[in-house]
């Protein structure tokens, strides 16, 4: 499902809109080719940064100092630890930011995959790597708070 809008817009093609210019844009503009190139911009700084944070965890891990005392060798694993399972949830925002670049390449970003409706450009905003619009994320959250995972 391929939902494109070609629609022309003021701003030129080679200059990266900034939010306010992305908001103020009429909802008849959604998801045209300047937004298109906001959202992949972002999400491009976001994988970049990701990735950026990934190497320096390895080689933050690879520092490993042998230290004598029990507490403070403790205190660097519970540091490592956190460090880890801070990295994991970016290993899987990473992942998700990469679907989306794939979905902009696609022609099919910024569309719900539940309904088939305009996510929204505040959520996009707020949230790029979004798959659903707000409502369908509402109803979603109150199933698994109601039945569980």
């Amino acid at each position: 499902m391929t939902k494109t809008n070609k629609s022309t817009s003021a701003a030129s093609p080679d200059r990266i809109l900034t939010d306010e210019e992305i908001l103020a844009m009429s909802d008849k503009d959604y998801m045209n080719p300047a937004q298109m190139a906001f959202f992949k911009a972002k999400l491009q700084a976001l994988e970049k940064e990701l990735l950026k944070n990934a190497g320096e965890t390895t080689e933050h891990l690879r520092e490993t100092v042998l230290v004598p005392d029990p507490a403070d060798r403790a205190t660097i694993e519970e540091e490592h630890a956190l460090e880890l399972r801070t990295r994991d949830r970016e290993r899987k925002l990473l992942k998700k930011v990469q679907q989306s670049i794939v979905a902009i390449d696609n022609g099919e970003y910024g569309w719900c995959e539940e309904t088939g409706e305009p996510i929204g450009i505040p959520r996009l905003i707020a949230r790029p790597t979004a798959t659903l619009s707000l409502e369908a994320q509402q109803r979603r959250e109150l199933k698994q708070k109601l039945y569980g995972d």
